[in-house]
Order: C-alpha cells, then sequence, then structure tokens
C-alpha cells in the first residue's frame, strides 16, 4: 500500500430536524442513546478521523447499528454530513458542484451493494455494461468490456442471462463486474457477501483477493462478520454507536484490543489461523538453519518448528532477509487465549 487515498476527519452525521443543534450537544458530550431519547435525533457518526490507504483492502467493521454503512455512504455523497470533511486525492468531495460529484461517481468510486442492485429486465452483460453506458462508451465497446469482465468474475457463458436466471453468489459476481468494468480506482463494497451463504461467501471473497492482486484498487469493504474482515482486510477499522473503537492492522487489533468491546471480538477467533510468527517473534537471530517467512500463520509454523532440532527457526521478510527468530515455546503462548477476566487496556 501506498499513500492515504481517503481522508476522513472529524465527521458527524445527525439525523433529524435540527441537526446543527444537536451537534452541540453531542460535542458538550450528549451521547447517543441520551440524544435518541430527550432530544429526538439519532447520532450517526460522533468525530470519525479515518485514513484509507491507495491501493488496499480497508474493512469498516461494526454491529448493527454501528455507523459502518452511513459513513461508507459519505465517501461518495449518497448521505451528507452534518460536519466534517471528506478528502479523495486531495480533493474535497464535499465541494464538489453537482456535475462534478456525478464525474466523481461515474469514473472515480464504484459501489457494490449487499442487495446486489440489478436490473431485472437487462441481462447480465447489459447490467455490466450500464455504467460504461452512463460514462459515454458506446455499445459495442461496453458490450466486449463487460464480457471481459464477466469472464474475469467467474460467469462467461452467462451473458444473455437474465438476473432472476442466477442465484445469489452468482448475482453478486454480476453486481462485483458491473463496478469493476468502469475502472474506477475506489471501490465501495457495503456488506456486499452478507447476504450469501457462508461457502458461497467464501468464494467470493476468494474472488475479490485475487482480483484485488493485479487490481490494486483502493476497496473500503463493509462488514459485521470478525472473520471476513480478517481474511480479506489490510486494515480494520471498528465502530460502535457511530463512534471509532480502535483502527489498525488486524495483527494489531488481535494482540492490543482496546477495550472490552473489541476484546468481544477478538476473543473467540482461531489465533493459530489468523496471527502470523512477524507478530510475536523475537528480534534476535537463533542458530537454526531453518527459515520461515513472516507472514506465516502460527499453526502452520507450530509443524514446522516441532519438528526442528533446538525447536526454533530463523523469520525472513518478503526480502529474504533475516528479521528475528521464534521458538516452539512462543508459538504456543501465541496460540493460547487471553484471559477472559482480562481487564479493558491490559490485553496482551
Amino acid at each position: 500500500m501506498t499513500d492515504t487515498k481517503i481522508a476522513i476527519s472529524n465527521l458527524y452525521k445527525i439525523f433529524g430536524r435540527d441537526p446543527a443543534n444537536a451537534l452541540e450537544l453531542v460535542k458538550n458530550g450528549v451521547g447517543k442513546q441520551e440524544l435518541l431519547e430527550k432530544h429526538d435525533h439519532v447520532l450517526g457518526l460522533s468525530d470519525i478521523n479515518l485514513e484509507i490507504p491507495a491501493k488496499g483492502i480497508s474493512v469498516i467493521m461494526g454491529l448493527s447499528g454501528s455507523g459502518k454503512s452511513t459513513l461508507i455512504r459519505h465517501i461518495n455523497r449518497l448521505i451528507e454530513p452534518t460536519a466534517g470533511s471528506m478528502m479523495v486525492d486531495g480533493d474535497d468531495v464535499l465541494a464538489m458542484n453537482k456535475e462534478q460529484l456525478i464525474d466523481f461517481r461515474r469514473h472515480k468510486a464504484s459501489m457494490v451493494f449487499q442487495k446486489f442492485g440489478l436490473h431485472v429486465h437487462r441481462t447480465v452483460a447489459e447490467n455490466v455494461a450500464y455504467g460504461l453506458i452512463v460514462q459515454g462508451q458506446g455499445k459495442k465497446e461496453a458490450k466486449a468490456k463487460s464480457h471481459k469482465w464477466l469472464e474475469r468474475v467467474g460467469l462467461a457463458g452467462f451473458e444473455e442471462h437474465f438476473p432472476s436466471q442466477l442465484s445469489g453468489g452468482m448475482q453478486q459476481r454480476v453486481g462485483l463486474a458491473r463496478a469493476l468494468a468502469t475502472d474506477a480506482e475506489i471501490l465501495l463494497m457495503d456488506e456486499a457477501f452478507s447476504a450469501l451463504d457462508p461457502l458461497i461467501r467464501t468464494d467470493m471473497q476468494d474472488v475479490l483477493l485475487d482480483l484485488q492482486k493485479d487490481l490494486h484498487k483502493t476497496i473500503v469493504f463493509i462488514t459485521h462478520d470478525l472473520d471476513e474482515a480478517l481474511r480479506i482486510g489490510d486494515r480494520i477499522a471498528i465502530l460502535r454507536d457511530g463512534q471509532m473503537i480502535q483502527q489498525g492492522d488486524p495483527q494489531h487489533i488481535i494482540i492490543h484490543p482496546a477495550d472490552d468491546y473489541i476484546f468481544d471480538f477478538v476473543k473467540d477467533i482461531n489465533r493459530g489461523r489468523v496471527l502470523q510468527v512477524g507478530t510475536i517473534m523475537t528480534k534476535d537471530q537463533s542458530r537454526s538453519t531453518v527459515t520461515i517467512p513472516s507472514d506465516m500463520v502460527l499453526e502452520e509454523a507450530l509443524q514446522t518448528v516441532a519438528t526442528i532440532d533446538g525447536q526454533s527457526a530463523n523469520i525472513v521478510n518478503a526480502s529474504d532477509q533475516v528479521v528475528g527468530s521464534i521458538s516452539l515455546d512462543q508459538i504456543v503462548k501465541g496460540l493460547a487465549r487471553p484471559e477472559v477476566e482480562a481487564q479493558a487496556g491490559q490485553y496482551r
């Protein structure tokens, strides 16, 4: 990942008849529940500050009502903020006029919705080509591009089918192909896989990760599922009641949950399949001649290190340079779940 693509600063969203007045209440300490019960306003987002790197997958997660879908809809201004700034490549999205915003949505940021959003009266190919036609491309060129992207998402041969003839997973592939066909730099995915069965959902995650290896899009992915966030996210931001609770790379969040809310998210995950040896290694080099990559997960490392004389291995980075070492004891400790009774802010 490289520079910041999207910079969100001091973003607030309050729903109600007088959001400006309600904003002052929020800034003076009125919480979400009190704002609703005593002032009849809903706090959607409260002082969100988030930098989204270019060419990576940034996951925004939280439970229902946390504000995650509200947040992603501010990026392309489907929702107008009560206060704050939204910058994309240094351009102020909130300052764009109608024509500029239309151009931004057509060329810069595509969106994939949870409910697919396909035109039932159009064929699969026509659905994928729709955004290209809106951009002003000719029908012949749009058709050729739609066929290309349908092949990329594994739907070659279904071009002339209608959405009703496809399964839910196939329909979501059409939605993904439609978003990618416009060649937008930013892909906004609002719980795009949440409506799918678990096996199909995993398959769609694989499709997305495989495409990202070649395309290097800036992807903002909304989910309520931690396993999904950990599997696809380069960075994760976690919301609760409209507030940002913690953000960082998945390894850091697992090892250092910010409070009890985050701890409840991470306590039951299979650490062996998620934590990487580079996260818990020591910086010292061991005498072992065996090396393992820093991104190897603990479950795989356990099988390797347990068979080594001396039961330790050196860790190498992507450039094959030794950056540390890890022992069998360290791996076993890393696999152990943190104490359930641990106090907020004191997690290991």
